[in-house]
């Protein structure tokens, strides 16, 4: 018997943004969280943005159970076509039980409220309502949950805004502003994330040059062999105990 597979969600006019991302994040869940540790889509995070919507495409055919990176990727396919919503990544480097661990969930910007998308293994490590009023309370939100399963949140790495064009050429932003949040106050965060965001919404920051592999190498010293930029998929939910 062919698994059913579940359908694409289409947005209606009668929806609102919160039903419509609502819908979405259901479809991502049908899918399932992967827990085989192979990985069905390749994502390179250096792709452009139309190679990626291809591979989204690719997933809503498949069916196949994704994980955090690729959620992210479907999140921004199925969200294309309303610009009133913005998208951006938001990367977390935790440390638990002497591991480092990766994730990315896709945040939301919408109509003054922030909120997110993405899979993973806990509930509450996903997706957000589109409720918060500034981006500081929604990391620190994710930040909170994750105290949880006792992880301490090292790094905190936001994107820009990913543009709503599907054949763009452009890269995803994926780091535009990196937050060592463990040696940080959270007033200093909280500071450094609304300047951030303001920047955002005022559209005035531009992709900083993370695509330079120069830039990568310049600041060497804390890349380790496995951290290469050959295959950021297979880091991007390594061992993803998120």
């Amino acid at each position: 018997v062919q698994p059913s597979v579940p359908p694409v969600p289409n947005y209606k006019l009668s929806m609102s943004i919160p039903e419509w991302l609502q819908a979405i994040q259901t479809y991502m869940k049908m899918l399932q969280y992967n827990h085989t540790g192979t990985q069905f889509f390749e994502i390179r995070k250096s792709r452009p943005l139309s190679g990626l919507m291809e591979t989204a495409k690719e997933m809503t055919r498949e069916s196949l159970p994704i994980k955090c990176l690729e959620a992210v990727i479907l999140g921004i396919y199925l969200t294309n076509g309303q610009p009133s919503v913005e998208r951006f990544p938001i990367s977390f480097k935790t440390h638990f039980s002497g591991n480092y661990f990766h994730h990315v969930v896709l945040g939301i910007y919408c109509n003054g409220r922030y909120g997110s998308l993405g899979m993973s293994r806990r509930s509450d490590l996903m997706d957000k309502p589109l409720t918060y009023r500034t981006l500081s309370d929604l990391i620190f939100e994710f930040e909170d949950s994750y105290k949880k399963y006792l992880h301490s949140v090292k790094k905190v790495k936001i994107g820009l805004y990913v543009p709503h064009e599907p054949h763009s050429f452009q890269p995803i932003e994926w780091k535009q502003l990196v937050l060592n949040v463990s040696k940080m106050m959270r007033t200093e965060v909280r500071k450094e994330l609304e300047k951030f965001a303001r920047d955002m919404r005022m559209k005035i920051l531009k992709p900083s040059s993370a695509h330079s592999p120069t830039k990568e190498r310049s600041r060497g010293k804390s890349l380790s062999p496995r951290r290469r930029q050959a295959s950021p998929q297979r880091r991007a939910c390594r061992r993803d105990k998120s």
